[in-house]
């Protein structure tokens, strides 16, 4: 071997004569059965091969490659070995110019062959599936290091090198090991199922942007062929190989092609369907990260497709499974989403929920849409971490929210209140007001200052909010969960923004409430008594958050009297210890009034701190259930509106003032020697006269109202500016209409019926011209 080395480094023009002989030794002893020569002159080729670099290494590469292909189409097993250990070593060897002309077909083929050996002897079979694991390796490094060497990408190579690796990782099972073996550290070059992942890893590694899906292809093939979905546990581990081996940037597409495969499959049964979405939860939130723009709200409209596609196909328990899979993929996804993208796709799914038509009947098939994607949107919200409810509840999403609060199905209701819950608790208050409890109080409330932007949150939404509450309990079909979720949005709301005007407005809508519960006959006797025990749970509350002792002290002198009189209107007795409700007595509507709680006791109350109690005496005016599906916008609370009185937007040159506000010396002087206080309450009177107004009037009323006082002060102003004119303008005739001819030229009667027409400024304009 020497000589025959430096005879060839010496002339290596005679390499690829050198490589012919070889090979038809190796034919000739092949077809005798001398495996010894075999070898030999297997060696031979593999030594020259690793000594010679010469520009004619092509010419002999082709004699090696027919050489190996001489061997492994032998029966001989051992041959077939000794053919791919050689092939390994050429794989190895980095080739200074590249083979235009040469193919790889056939070793493909016969190594994923080789892959597939169900030989009886373990050990045998052990062998040459780890060789046809290492020859697929050797190919794939050989040709996708060189663009200008065959592709090894394309369909036809991808559907023979992906099923064979599969195979032997699924085929897992315990193997004869031979002495060398069976150390622990060698363990994965003599395990084909460790090989077979490994090699997995390599390849998708490997892959560009262009060539994932024709990775991806065959794995789900083979995983359909096999019917690996239902039990879906080597198709996790499948595709969790593969999305840690890819590059991170394209990580998102192995969740697109799955979806695309998805879409395929949505005829299935649901079993099979439930177990591709089942395994895309477990990849998709690894692959979430690379998703941006167009791609988050495609995978989530893909998903809520296949949601909706469920619901209306009313099929049972294999569909409900599929149903809980889809909105735990959903809520995996948008775990690793960042927070706006999070708000963007509560917003999506919202957009999504049929809304109640009054005109048309709601489908049972529409509920069950609702159910299902207001429980998507759940477990979206679960993900998400409110920090400033005006962020969380911007008008797109609140707005069709309460619209759809007010849904006929009680348990669409109920999501929806937990929705909201989820929303609002910032602080970890929820579970202490699941269930209604008066001892709530003394239990470790988490309670900080609410900042501005909430403050103004309230003063913009808040009253849809208690509106949403309050058209709620009027449901004749709520459960007694109904009531109590009812119940913890308030108490959150009251937690969460921690301001005296927001607390005085829920002790508004706590009195409106139980006004609500004696007058409303619709209501049995249970409902309105959980509503009565809903109210004392708000006030006990409220009373501890304001920390007025007056004021506690009346709460708790009312819910005492409940506890000796009237029992079945505290939570306790309606409710229950086992947490079923109880039959109350019939109540009607003759409960004494000590028993409820009052609007001037607690105006009274107040009054003894020194509180201002103008908001708590304005009563809550409660809008229809209509009226608030109807609403397209929020409308703000009437007690932060600020009305400019006589305000005339449409005229220029009109000072807007109030009519006692005409600042002269002497109203600057009164202004300075007054006290501030005395300003303060004629300011407030005149407030909450004008909210007073505007509440109890009409809309035509105000309409006239406004229209008459415009009328009269633009008919004086019309006046004072003709009669500057007239008195400036000499012998001007005001009264003459432009282009109309000169009185002095007409005859006499004429004249005189002209002059006798009142002037243009003294003629009283109908609305159509003012306006």
């Amino acid at each position: 071997m020497e000589k025959l080395t430096f005879y060839t480094l010496s002339s290596p023009e005679k390499l690829d004569r050198i490589g012919e002989y070889l090979l038809q030794r190796v034919g000739r002893d092949i077809a005798r059965h001398r495996n010894g020569y075999v070898v030999v002159a297997v060696e031979a080729l593999d030594q020259l091969l690793v000594a010679c670099h010469a520009q004619s290494l092509n010419l002999f590469v082709e004699s090696f490659l027919k050489m190996v292909q001489k061997l492994l189409e032998s029966s001989d097993y051992v041959l077939q070995l000794l053919a791919t250990q050689s092939f390994v070593k050429f794989t190895n060897i980095e080739e200074d110019t590249p083979s235009y002309h040469r193919r790889y077909d056939f070793f493909v083929s016969k190594f994923s062959s080789l892959c597939h050996c169900n030989m009886e002897d373990t050990e045998v079979r052990r062998k040459l599936r780890l060789a046809g694991l290492k020859g697929l390796q050797g190919v794939v490094r050989k040709t996708v290091s060189d663009d200008l060497q065959v592709n090894i990408w394309e369909k036809t190579h991808m559907d023979k090198i992906i099923p064979s690796l599969l195979y032997n990782m699924q085929d897992n099972r315990p193997l004869s090991l031979s002495a060398d073996a069976t150390d622990s550290s060698s363990s994965e070059e003599h395990n084909p199922a460790v090989l077979a992942e490994m090699c997995l890893r390599e390849v998708t590694g490997r892959a560009t942007f262009g060539n994932i899906k024709a990775v991806l292809q065959p794995v789900l093939k083979h995983l359909d062929n096999h019917e690996l979905w239902v039990d879906n546990k080597f198709a996790i581990h499948t595709l969790k190989v593969i999305v840690f081996s890819i590059k991170s940037q394209y990580t998102y597409d192995v969740v697109q092609i799955l979806l695309s495969h998805l879409d395929e499959h949505s005829k299935d049964q649901a079993c099979i369907r439930t177990g591709m979405v089942s395994a895309l939860s477990k990849i998709i939130s690894i692959a979430a990260g690379e998703a941006v723009g167009p791609s988050v709200v495609g995978t989530v409209n893909s998903l809520l497709t296949h949601l909706r596609h469920s619901v209306d196909s009313r099929s049972q328990d294999e569909e409900h499974r599929f149903q809980e899979a889809v909105i735990n993929t959903l809520g995996e996804f948008v775990q690793s989403l960042p927070d706006y993208q999070k708000i963007e796709t509560m917003m999506f799914i919202l957009s999504k929920v049929p809304v109640p038509d009054p005109d048309n009947a709601f489908r049972d098939g529409d509920v069950l849409v609702q159910n299902m994607l207001l429980k998507s949107l759940l477990k979206v919200g679960t993900k998400y971490t409110t920090v400033q409810l005006t962020a969380t509840f911007q008008g797109p999403f609140i707005e069709p929210l309460l619209r759809i609060s007010l849904a006929p199905d009680p348990v669409v209701r109920l999501i929806v209140q937990h929705i909201l819950h989820t929303l609002i608790d910032r602080r970890g208050n929820l579970e202490k007001f699941m269930k209604p409890d008066l001892n709530i109080v003394n239990s470790d409330i988490n309670i900080e200052k609410c900042s501005r932007q909430d403050v103004m949150f309230m003063k913009k939404s808040g009253q849809d909010l208690y509106m949403c509450v309050y058209n709620n309990l009027q449901f004749q079909n709520n459960r007694q969960e109904n009531i109590e979720a009812l119940l913890c949005t308030v108490c959150l709301l009251a937690v969460e923004v921690a301001n005296e005007d927001v607390w005085i407005d829920v002790i508004r809508l706590a009195l409106a409430i139980q006004e609500m519960a004696c007058i409303n006959n619709v209501l049995s006797e249970q409902r309105r008594c959980a509503i009565h025990a809903m109210v004392a749970c708000i006030m006990n509350l409220v009373g501890y958050l304001l920390a007025l002792p007056n004021v506690n002290q009346y709460v708790e002198q009312v819910i005492k009297l409940r506890q000796e009189d009237a029992p079945h209107l505290l939570p306790e007795i309606v409710i229950g210890d086992d947490g079923g409700s109880t039959t109350p007595p019939e109540t009607g509507s003759t409960l004494s009034e000590v028993l409820l709680f009052d609007r001037n006791a607690l105006a009274e109350a107040f009054r003894n701190h020194e509180h201002d109690v103008a908001r708590l005496q304005l009563p809550f005016v409660p809008r229809q259930s209509s009226e608030l599906v109807s609403v397209t916008r929020s409308i703000s609370d009437l007690n932060s509106i600020s009305v400019e009185v006589d305000s005339i937007n449409s005229s220029p040159g009109i000072v807007r003032k109030h009519p006692e506000e005409e600042i002269t010396v002497e109203s600057l002087k009164k202004m300075m020697a007054e006290p501030l206080d005395v300003n303060k309450e004629a300011e407030e009177a005149r407030r909450i006269q004008i909210v007073e107004k505007y509440r109890t009037a009409t809309f035509e009323e105000l309409i006239a109202e406004k229209s008459e006082a415009k009328m009269d002060q633009l008919q004086n102003k019309l006046n004072e500016i003709f009669g500057k004119l007239s008195a400036s303008g000499g012998g001007h005739d005001l009264g003459r209409t432009p282009g109309s001819p000169n009185p002095s030229a007409t005859k006499g009667d004429e004249y005189s019926k002209a002059t006798c027409a009142p002037p243009l400024y003294e003629i009283r304009f109908p609305d159509l011209f003012v306006f």
